[in-house]
């Protein structure tokens, strides 16, 4: 029988949406949370996967992004000022909008989930704020 499983992970970090129109052109952060959700079937210890085995995929990738600016490859103007002042950040191939987030944050670990053979799905859920969030599921076989 297929179970599902899941786990929540908070971290603090900045980024800015250079195309938008509004607010969100500006520089400002939050405190995002990933709920994770792992699909599958149970091991020979009655468990889909250890929580401490999620998080050891889970967490370093998180410690890159805490306390960073999460920057698009394109936003020269950013990537040069958090450069040249020494800042926290970490480049990603598009935009930091939640959708790409959670899209950047799956194929970051799939490879990883991949390695447990009972696991079909994952799902992550990105929360920008308390009551915003995006989500996106992908098979990991």
């Amino acid at each position: 029988m297929k179970t599902r499983i899941g786990k929540d992970f908070y971290w603090e970090m900045s980024h800015r949406l250079p195309f938008h129109d509004g607010l969100c052109k500006n520089i400002h952060g939050h405190t995002y949370r990933l709920r994770l959700e792992i699909l599958g079937y149970l091991d020979e210890n009655g468990m889909v996967l250890d929580y401490y085995n999620i998080a050891k995929i889970i967490k370093p990738v998180l410690e890159k992004l805490d306390h960073a600016f999460l920057c698009d490859s394109n936003d020269n103007l950013m990537i040069n000022f958090l450069t040249e002042n020494g800042f926290k950040m970490h480049i990603m191939p598009k935009t930091s909008t939640a959708e790409h987030i959670a899209e950047y944050l799956i194929e970051l670990t799939i490879d990883e989930f991949s390695k447990y053979k009972n696991i079909d799905t994952l799902k992550m859920r990105i929360y920008e704020t308390e009551d915003v969030f995006a989500e996106i599921e992908k098979q990991v076989k």
